[in-house]
């Protein structure tokens, strides 16, 4: 286990030695959420109804947008051959990869979500739910988006290809995401969503890291 929380470890670090690329998703997440009022207008019952859908879309293409320096970094400076012939699985690697990913460019954007839902006219309590979905959502989209990168690590430009393979498989996560959050006649279909969304997010969590070590090898080959 030390080796394992050695790598989550080099990665935070790494991640926050180029402290540039974490503020710039974050910077772009506020952005893209800021941007919308000025495009649907003054109504703020409109802008209470459409908040967390946009929160979401945001948090989705904000993810994507870090995607390219998951594993193209390792890849560049050698780092993936000892990792591939490492004592530790690849799969284990990739998990550790994982959860380092999720707390250096998730996590921020889940710690700035309460300044997007003031922009967007949120109460306190969709806050909340909205913050609670995105904890229980997030590791799905970040699965899914190594699993992209994974596969186009060796591909020149692949960072411009992982975010139209990773969208198809993440428009579930975001539909799960969004209808959690619904409320009133549907509030039994919210919980259901709720549901949903959380075994989503644990099946992504089971079957990314032997997906995306496959990836590893095969782009090796």
């Amino acid at each position: 286990m030390k080796a394992f929380w050695a790598v989550v470890l080099r990665d935070i670090k790494l991640a926050t030695r180029i402290g540039g690329d974490a503020l710039t998703v974050v910077l772009f997440y506020i952005m893209v959420g800021a941007i919308m009022p000025f495009a649907i207008g003054p109504d703020k019952v409109l802008l209470m109804k459409l908040g967390p859908a946009i929160i979401w879309i945001s948090a989705l293409l904000s993810l994507l947008l870090a995607l390219d320096r998951l594993f193209r970094t390792d890849h560049e400076d050698g780092s993936l051959i000892a990792m591939r012939q490492a004592h530790l699985p690849l799969e284990m690697i990739v998990l550790a990869k994982l959860i380092a990913h999720w707390l250096t460019n998730a996590a921020p954007l889940i710690i700035a979500t309460p300044l997007l839902a003031i922009l967007l006219n949120l109460d306190a309590s969709q806050t909340i739910k909205v913050i609670f979905t995105l904890l229980i959502g997030t590791p799905a989209l970040v699965c899914f988006g190594a699993i992209g990168a994974a596969v186009t690590v060796t591909i020149k430009r692949g960072g411009l290809i992982a975010p139209i393979l990773i969208l198809p498989l993440s428009i579930p996560t975001l539909i799960f995401g969004v209808s959690a959050l619904s409320t009133g006649a549907i509030e039994t279909a919210s919980s259901s969503a709720l549901l949903f969304l959380a075994g989503f997010t644990l099946l992504a969590l089971v079957f990314t890291p032997f997906a995306t070590a496959l990836a590893l090898k095969m782009g090796a080959e």
